[in-house]
Protein backbone atom coordinates (compact mmCIF):
# COMPACT_ATOMS: atom_id res chain seq x y z
CA UNK A 1 0.00 0.00 0.00
CA UNK A 2 1.39 3.28 -0.97
CA UNK A 3 -1.06 6.39 0.84
CA UNK A 4 0.08 10.00 -0.46
CA UNK A 5 -0.40 12.43 1.90
CA UNK A 6 -1.32 16.40 1.34
CA UNK A 7 1.69 18.44 0.78
CA UNK A 8 -0.58 21.35 3.10
CA UNK A 9 -0.61 18.82 6.18
CA UNK A 10 1.58 20.28 8.71
CA UNK A 11 4.61 17.98 9.31
CA UNK A 12 4.25 18.54 12.78
CA UNK A 13 0.46 17.53 13.49
CA UNK A 14 1.20 14.48 11.65
CA UNK A 15 4.40 12.76 13.04
CA UNK A 16 2.48 10.47 14.56
CA UNK A 17 0.19 9.34 11.90
CA UNK A 18 3.51 9.20 9.41
CA UNK A 19 5.46 6.85 12.69
CA UNK A 20 2.38 4.45 12.23
CA UNK A 21 2.41 4.50 8.25
CA UNK A 22 6.42 3.63 8.75
CA UNK A 23 5.77 0.84 11.35
CA UNK A 24 3.31 -0.85 9.09
CA UNK A 25 5.85 -0.33 6.05
CA UNK A 26 3.78 2.02 4.43
CA UNK A 27 5.26 4.03 1.89
CA UNK A 28 3.94 7.52 2.03
CA UNK A 29 4.84 10.11 -0.65
CA UNK A 30 3.81 14.23 -0.26
CA UNK A 31 2.62 16.16 -2.84
CA UNK A 32 -0.55 17.93 -3.53
CA UNK A 33 -4.01 16.26 -4.23
CA UNK A 34 -6.90 17.76 -5.67
CA UNK A 35 -8.95 17.20 -2.29
CA UNK A 36 -8.65 15.80 1.37
CA UNK A 37 -4.93 14.34 2.59
CA UNK A 38 -4.41 11.37 2.14
CA UNK A 39 -5.32 9.19 -0.95
CA UNK A 40 -4.44 5.22 -1.44
CA UNK A 41 -2.46 5.15 -4.69
CA UNK A 42 -4.62 1.78 -5.64
CA UNK A 43 -7.93 3.65 -5.05
CA UNK A 44 -7.60 7.20 -5.69
CA UNK A 45 -11.49 7.99 -5.79
CA UNK A 46 -11.60 7.27 -1.85
CA UNK A 47 -9.98 10.49 -0.24
CA UNK A 48 -9.69 10.83 3.60
CA UNK A 49 -9.40 15.07 4.94
CA UNK A 50 -8.55 15.08 8.62
CA UNK A 51 -9.84 17.26 10.39
CA UNK A 52 -8.31 17.91 14.41
CA UNK A 53 -11.33 18.53 16.49
CA UNK A 54 -15.13 19.43 15.98
CA UNK A 55 -14.48 22.88 16.68
CA UNK A 56 -12.17 23.02 13.15
CA UNK A 57 -15.06 21.01 11.87
CA UNK A 58 -17.25 23.54 12.88
CA UNK A 59 -15.13 26.51 11.86
CA UNK A 60 -14.95 25.05 7.71
CA UNK A 61 -18.73 24.74 7.89
CA UNK A 62 -19.82 28.19 8.88
CA UNK A 63 -16.83 30.79 8.97
CA UNK A 64 -15.22 28.83 5.66
CA UNK A 65 -18.89 27.11 4.19
CA UNK A 66 -17.62 28.32 0.67
CA UNK A 67 -14.40 27.12 0.44
CA UNK A 68 -15.69 24.02 2.45
CA UNK A 69 -18.23 23.49 -0.34
CA UNK A 70 -16.34 24.13 -3.15
CA UNK A 71 -14.24 21.36 -2.07
CA UNK A 72 -17.25 19.17 -1.68
CA UNK A 73 -18.63 20.28 -4.78
CA UNK A 74 -14.97 19.74 -6.86
CA UNK A 75 -14.90 15.83 -5.46
CA UNK A 76 -18.40 15.01 -6.09
CA UNK A 77 -18.09 16.15 -9.48
CA UNK A 78 -14.72 14.05 -10.07
CA UNK A 79 -16.36 10.46 -8.73
CA UNK A 80 -14.42 11.34 -5.15
CA UNK A 81 -15.73 10.05 -2.13
CA UNK A 82 -14.51 11.87 0.38
CA UNK A 83 -14.60 11.36 4.38
CA UNK A 84 -13.90 13.20 6.84
CA UNK A 85 -12.03 12.16 9.67
CA UNK A 86 -12.29 13.99 12.88
CA UNK A 87 -9.87 13.56 15.98
CA UNK A 88 -12.10 14.31 18.57
CA UNK A 89 -12.45 11.67 21.03
CA UNK A 90 -13.92 12.21 24.73
CA UNK A 91 -17.24 10.15 23.61
CA UNK A 92 -17.79 11.48 19.91
CA UNK A 93 -17.50 7.71 18.26
CA UNK A 94 -20.26 8.20 15.55
CA UNK A 95 -21.73 11.40 13.89
CA UNK A 96 -25.31 10.71 16.02
CA UNK A 97 -22.76 12.07 18.91
CA UNK A 98 -21.92 15.35 17.58
CA UNK A 99 -25.31 16.30 19.29
CA UNK A 100 -24.12 16.02 22.20
CA UNK A 101 -20.66 18.51 21.75
CA UNK A 102 -20.26 21.07 23.93
CA UNK A 103 -18.47 23.79 22.01
CA UNK A 104 -15.86 25.42 24.23
CA UNK A 105 -16.67 29.27 21.71
CA UNK A 106 -20.57 28.63 23.32
CA UNK A 107 -19.90 30.42 26.74
CA UNK A 108 -18.17 33.67 27.46
CA UNK A 109 -16.83 34.42 31.06
CA UNK A 110 -16.44 38.19 31.27
CA UNK A 111 -16.42 40.38 34.99
CA UNK A 112 -19.28 42.51 35.65
CA UNK A 113 -18.79 46.12 34.91
CA UNK A 114 -20.87 47.03 38.12
CA UNK A 115 -20.86 44.03 40.52
CA UNK A 116 -17.43 43.18 39.97
CA UNK A 117 -17.91 39.56 39.93
CA UNK A 118 -17.34 36.85 36.91
CA UNK A 119 -20.27 35.76 35.11
CA UNK A 120 -20.85 32.88 32.31
CA UNK A 121 -22.33 34.34 29.22
CA UNK A 122 -24.23 32.19 26.75
CA UNK A 123 -22.64 33.27 22.60
CA UNK A 124 -24.37 32.73 19.58
CA UNK A 125 -22.06 30.20 18.62
CA UNK A 126 -23.24 26.58 17.12
CA UNK A 127 -24.50 24.13 19.22
CA UNK A 128 -23.79 20.58 18.53
CA UNK A 129 -27.19 20.12 17.58
CA UNK A 130 -27.00 22.16 14.78
CA UNK A 131 -23.76 21.35 13.48
CA UNK A 132 -25.12 17.73 13.58
CA UNK A 133 -28.01 18.79 11.38
CA UNK A 134 -25.54 20.64 9.12
CA UNK A 135 -23.32 17.30 8.90
CA UNK A 136 -26.15 15.05 8.16
CA UNK A 137 -27.21 17.63 5.42
CA UNK A 138 -23.63 17.55 3.90
CA UNK A 139 -23.35 13.63 3.86
CA UNK A 140 -27.14 13.65 1.96
CA UNK A 141 -26.34 16.48 -0.57
CA UNK A 142 -22.54 15.62 -1.57
CA UNK A 143 -22.64 12.03 -0.75
CA UNK A 144 -19.37 12.74 1.98
CA UNK A 145 -18.60 10.66 5.44
CA UNK A 146 -17.78 12.16 8.97
CA UNK A 147 -15.97 9.05 10.89
CA UNK A 148 -14.50 9.90 13.99
CA UNK A 149 -11.76 8.70 16.37
CA UNK A 150 -9.00 9.62 18.64
CA UNK A 151 -5.52 11.45 17.76
CA UNK A 152 -3.80 7.84 19.08
CA UNK A 153 -5.78 6.07 16.12
CA UNK A 154 -5.78 8.48 13.46
CA UNK A 155 -2.95 6.61 11.60
CA UNK A 156 -4.57 3.10 12.00
CA UNK A 157 -8.21 4.63 11.02
CA UNK A 158 -6.71 5.74 7.94
CA UNK A 159 -4.61 2.69 6.70
CA UNK A 160 -8.00 0.80 8.06
CA UNK A 161 -10.33 3.12 5.64
CA UNK A 162 -7.94 3.50 2.60
CA UNK A 163 -6.81 0.10 2.79
CA UNK A 164 -10.54 -1.45 2.14
CA UNK A 165 -11.35 -2.61 5.53
CA UNK A 166 -14.41 0.31 5.62
CA UNK A 167 -17.49 -0.79 4.79
CA UNK A 168 -19.06 1.94 3.97
CA UNK A 169 -21.95 2.57 6.91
Amino acid sequence: MIIQIDSREKARAIKKIVAEFDRKGIKHPVSKLMVGDYMNYDNPRLIIDRKQNLSELCNNVCQDHERFRRELLLAKENGIQIIFLVEHGNGIERLEHVVFWENPRRWKRRRNPKTGLYETLETKAMTGETLYKILCTQERKYGCRFLFCSKEQTGKEIIRILGGEWDGS
